[in-house]
Parts: structure tokens; C-alpha cells; sequence
């Protein structure tokens, strides 16, 4: 352990069990000597061991609609005040469609739920950065990092509309980095992480299947929540001052493998 968060302050959205990449974040920034909230919908909070989380950190939850100006407002207000100050970092790992939940194609999604998976998967993170930069909440040089997949380049079908959401919350990243980089110096980008086999993850159809094909694809294999922990734990640090704006690939070298030598192998058993 080398204390690269020693003193920084921050919120982590997302942990709902040790599976969570957001549970993982929390165990190491804990172990790199930061403060943080942990937050996440209500329903989550009674749905998961969140509670057991805390208490190994020593972090207060407190329970949050991400789609909420008001629960947003409210729970940066009441981070700073548990924390004693501004923020340093932010973790969003939030993503969700009741269309892939319910098995809806692509090509016949339910119109009330796509918006609410964009709003969910998406709009959430806008809404988290302008509600942080209009109470000038996150310290200059601080980082704000969101999670996403490589869907959001490439067709994966059965990933639904969750690619879409993806792409927007990858956009989102990239103009409110700009703004606010300009404004507070504060750093914003994506991590595109492997398959990785959290409660969510495993929710979209064939995903066992698709996370031994990306393991065959990938010259490094896949990356797992702990290895995506310490990326997201890198990009807190100061050690990645001027990184802004970019959409990270963390994902064994998947997104620039054409194919593999393994996965030729396999089709030919």
C-alpha cells in the first residue's frame, strides 16, 4: 500500500454486493487512506449488503435517486459535511435498462423505458456534474470517473440499449470534461472495462458465453473488478493530473484484437 490517496475526500455510487467493481473501489480507496460516501438508489440499499461495506471503510451511506436533482443537491451537501470539505474524487457505476431486464429486442424496445434506461445509465452523470459544479464541490485537479463498455463503439446485440445509454454517458463525459477542466481544472473520463461478472453484468443474456469469447479475444484476458479497482484508483490519484476527457480502455487488449490465435483454436474444437 503506497497512501496515493492519503487526505482525498470522495463519493462512490454504485456498490451493491462484493461483486460490484463500486464495492471493489470502495475496499481499495479504504486501503490508499481515503474518506468517502457510499451512495446508491434506496431500493438498491435494502436489496444489497451495502451496510457491511461501510462498516469495513468506515464510510456513511446515504441513499440516493441519481436521476434526482434534489437527492443529488442533497447528497453532495451532505458528503461535504461528513467528509469536512470539498470532494477530491467521484466513482459512477451505475447502469441499468428494464428492456434488457425484460428481454425486449432492440428493434421493439418500450419507448418508457429506453428513456429511463438513458436516464438512469446516462443523464445521471450530466446531472451529477453540473448539480457538483454549480455548489463548486469537487477540489481543482480532482477526478470524476465513470464506467462503461465497449458496446458503446461496437454492435453487441444482446446488449441492448445499454449500448446507446453507454455512448451518451461517454459523450457526456467528454463535454462537461472540457467545461469543466476550463472552469476547476477538474478531470472527467470513462473506464470501458472487460465483461466482468457483477450481479448487473450477468443479467444480459448469453453473458457467460460472451466473457469466455472476450477472455480468448484478449491478449492480456480479461480484466476483473479488482484489476478495474486500481485503474479507477490510478485515475484518482495525482498521478493522472492531466488526463481528461478520454474514454480508457481497461480491457486486456480486446478492443484492438481483429482475432486471436486462442479463439481460432476454439472454433476449430
Amino acid at each position: 500500500m503506497t497512501n496515493i490517496l492519503e487526505g482525498k475526500k470522495g463519493i462512490i455510487f454504485g456498490a451493491l454486493d462484493a461483486k460490484s467493481i463500486a464495492w471493489k473501489v470502495a475496499e481499495r480507496a479504504n486501503e490508499e487512506g481515503a474518506k468517502f460516501v457510499l451512495t446508491n438508489a434506496p431500493v438498491a440499499l435494502r436489496m444489497g449488503t451495502i451496510k457491511e461495506l461501510g462498516e469495513k471503510c468506515n464510510a456513511d451511506i446515504i441513499g440516493a435517486d441519481a436521476t434526482s436533482v434534489e437527492d443529488l443537491t442533497n447528497l453532495i451537501d451532505q458528503s461535504q459535511e461528513i467528509l469536512g470539505g470539498k470532494l477530491d474524487f467521484v466513482l459512477h457505476s451505475i447502469g441499468m435498462s428494464p428492456n434488457v431486464r425484460k428481454g425486449r429486442h432492440y428493434t421493439d424496445l418500450n419507448y418508457d423505458w429506453y428513456h429511463k434506461s438513458l436516464d438512469i445509465s446516462a443523464m445521471s452523470f450530466h446531472k451529477l456534474l453540473q448539480v457538483a459544479m454549480e455548489k463548486d464541490a469537487i477540489n481543482e485537479w480532482g477526478s470524476v470517473v465513470g464506467l462503461t463498455y465497449i458496446a458503446a463503439q461496437r454492435v453487441f446485440p444482446d446488449y441492448g440499449d445499454m449500448a446507446d445509454a453507454k455512448s451518451m454517458l461517454e459523450s457526456i463525459a467528454r463535454s462537461f470534461g472540457y467545461h469543466y477542466g476550463v472552469k476547476n481544472k477538474v478531470r472527467i473520463n470513462t473506464i470501458s472495462q472487460s465483461p466482468t461478472a457483477t450481479t448487473a453484468g450477468t443479467g444480459v443474456k448469453g453473458f457467460d458465453d460472451f466473457i469466455s469469447f472476450a477472455d480468448s479475444m484478449s491478449p492480456l484476458g480479461n480484466a476483473d473488478a479488482l484489476a478495474c479497482a486500481d485503474y479507477c484508483i490510478s485515475m484518482f490519484s495525482d498521478l493522472t493530473r492531466y488526463v481528461t476527457m478520454q474514454n480508457l480502455m481497461h480491457d486486456g487488449g480486446f478492443s484492438n484484437t481483429g482475432v486471436s490465435a486462442a479463439l481460432m483454436e476454439k472454433m476449430k474444437g
